[in-house]
């Protein structure tokens, strides 16, 4: 009997989440007008998290990468001054591109980047992209912050090998916060920043969710009593005990409520997302109007110091709802992903902890946290550390089966080689010019100039000769 009451309850459920057209139903312990059941972007369904770090000198920096197993559409809005960003045209609704696989969300700035093309060859191993010939194209966008250095080092940055790490890693259910992934190096108005998350069920079924990387060259703090500026957008209790500060210990130094960074370099990076189906247009708007979260969580916000970009990810199935039809449902929606953006800020600074010279909002100001319960266990989630032994194995992964420069043939030669010449197919193709006795250059390269010198003057003649017949 209860096997079958179960079974009727989805079915209803299902049922009356088909009518807007959403993929699937929140999961059975969500409720209306509350959180999901991670309070996580993964409470969106079709959304998955992976995240690695290294805390460990000369690093401090890390990647987050949001996978979705099926491509979803996904829209763009970047505001802030100095963006690093990747593949960001692709998403412009003008453009043809009908999805991605993942989004990657760094730190390391723009030499960051390239832990994209770790997640690129895991999507590709596993034929997820768009098809191009007889292979795969991954989508994956990205945004890093500006953390270069922090851990002691400006070198010590993230490499393709860390987003292969952080794609095996991604899983449903919780994720871990505060001082990992792509929020490992990150500082917020001077103070220690990092990643939060948060979700919101909508009394329709859909469900909404943001995950972000803190890294703000503004304060997420209220400069009047020190208190989290996101703490006003609180949901049953999420921030767990968190209490305005006793005036002895506000006492912020200049207008803001802490110091800013020096040097000003930053960049709040996020993704919001949703298992409504939307067009490309709407995922767009959705992505401006996440925009306005940040702005109430963090002042000043889209600074030129700052790369403020937000992405707006789609998992919905079914007919998408389109700016110039929906706009009802469209501004429920987005007026929930602005809304959990700002609580998913709220929680980057609150699970931040003290790292270095860059003080944590709780270190601050302790009497805020004092009565501060710890995040639940099935909450916390897992990021795990880089080590020599996991960036060696992933490098490997991520370069296997590549073939050399310049292909190779049916043969196992390489191309434009002969037989006598296989046994230098692992180096790359290139051309170092040797200098001649006489000093005066590379001697192959002024021989093949006398060559073609030599073929010009005869070909003149040549002709001159055929002319002079005709007359």
């Amino acid at each position: 009997m209860a096997s079958r009451s179960a079974a009727v309850l989805a079915g209803a459920l299902m049922g009356s989440v088909a009518v807007v057209g959403v993929s699937a139903p929140a999961a059975a312990a969500d409720t209306p007008g509350l959180p999901g059941r991670y309070n996580a972007i993964t409470d969106v369904p079709g959304i998955q998290v992976g995240q690695v770090q290294s805390t460990r000198a000369p690093y401090l920096t890390g990647t987050t990468v949001v996978y979705t197993p099926r491509m979803s559409v996904t829209g763009v809005d970047q505001e802030g001054g100095a963006p690093a960003t990747k593949e960001t045209d692709l998403l412009d609704p003008l453009n043809s591109n009908p999805g991605v696989n993942a989004v990657m969300l760094g730190g390391s700035s723009m030499y960051g980047l390239a832990a994209t093309d770790g997640v690129i060859r895991w999507l590709e191993e596993r034929g997820e992209g768009v098809r191009v010939g007889g292979g795969v194209a991954p989508i994956v966008p990205a945004a890093d912050i500006f953390d270069l250095g922090r851990g002691g080092n400006i070198r010590a940055r993230t490499t393709p090998a860390w987003g292969w790490l952080a794609a095996e890693n991604a899983h449903a259910g919780a994720v871990a916060q505060g001082v990992v992934g792509g929020g490992t190096g990150a500082r917020s108005g001077g103070m220690k920043g990092g990643v939060g998350t948060a979700s919101m069920v909508l009394d329709n079924g859909i469900v909404v969710g943001a995950i972000v990387v803190v890294n703000s060259v503004g304060s997420p703090v209220d400069a009047r009593d020190c208190s989290l500026l996101a703490a006003r957008f609180e949901v049953a209790g999420e921030f767990r005990g968190l209490t305005t500060p006793k005036k002895q210990e506000c006492n912020p130094p200049g207008a803001s409520g802490a110091k800013a960074d020096e040097p000003s370099m930053n960049t709040t990076i996020a993704v919001v997302a949703t298992n409504a189906p939307l067009e490309k247009a709407a995922a767009a708007r959705m992505a401006t109007n996440a925009h306005d979260g940040l702005a109430r969580a963090i002042n000043p916000i889209h600074t030129l110091n700052d790369g403020d970009t937000v992405f707006a990810v789609s998992t919905g199935e079914g007919t998408p709802l389109r700016v110039n039809a929906d706009g009802g449902q469209l501004n429920r929606i987005f007026n929930a992903a602005a809304d959990t953006l700002t609580r998913a800020v709220g929680h980057a600074i609150l699970n931040a902890r003290t790292v270095g010279t860059a003080t944590s909002y709780c270190d601050r100001y302790p009497s805020a946290c004092k009565k501060l319960a710890p995040l639940p266990p099935d909450k916390r989630g897992v990021a795990p550390e880089v080590t020599a032994q996991s960036l060696a194995a992933a490098s490997a992964k991520v370069s296997e089966g590549t073939p050399p420069v310049g292909g190779t043939s049916a043969t196992g030669q390489t191309a434009g080689t002969s037989g006598a010449g296989a046994g230098d197919e692992s180096q790359p193709v290139a051309f170092t010019p040797t200098a001649s006795s006489g000093g005066d250059g590379p001697a192959p390269v002024n021989g093949l100039l006398a060559l073609v010198g030599f073929a010009g003057l005869a070909g003149a003649l040549l002709i001159r000769r055929r002319a002079a017949a005709r007359r």
